[in-house]
């Protein structure tokens, strides 16, 4: 079964500040390709989603949220974390594998 992959608008600013982060810290190559690696990486969700754990966060939240790992080269910096609905994917929130686990009012 194929789904389709939606970021929430917090997800999207998620990704967005982490990729700042890495254009200040790092360099906008490294950036680019960090953001290239994380977007193929959660559009890989459209298929087999259930192929990634659950969250930390799944025994506090009302319903099932997975993670999917994701860095540049083979070290994971960031996850993503998504909940599977019938036919969609919903990325809920992208955050740095260093962060606190969320809370249900960071969703």
């Amino acid at each position: 079964m194929i789904h389709q992959v939606f970021l929430t608008d917090r997800a999207h600013r998620d990704l967005l500040e982490a990729c700042t982060w890495w254009a200040e810290n790092r360099s906008a190559e490294q950036a680019e390709r960090w953001y290239d690696g994380f977007a193929k990486a959660i559009l890989s969700l459209a298929t087999a989603p259930e192929r990634c754990p659950l969250a930390p966060e799944n025994q506090v939240l009302p319903y099932e949220i997975r993670q999917l790992n994701s860095g540049l080269v083979r070290r994971p910096t960031h996850r993503a974390i998504f909940t599977i609905r019938p036919n969609m994917v919903l990325i809920l929130r992208v955050r740095h594998l260093a962060q606190k686990p969320l809370s249900p009012e960071d969703v």
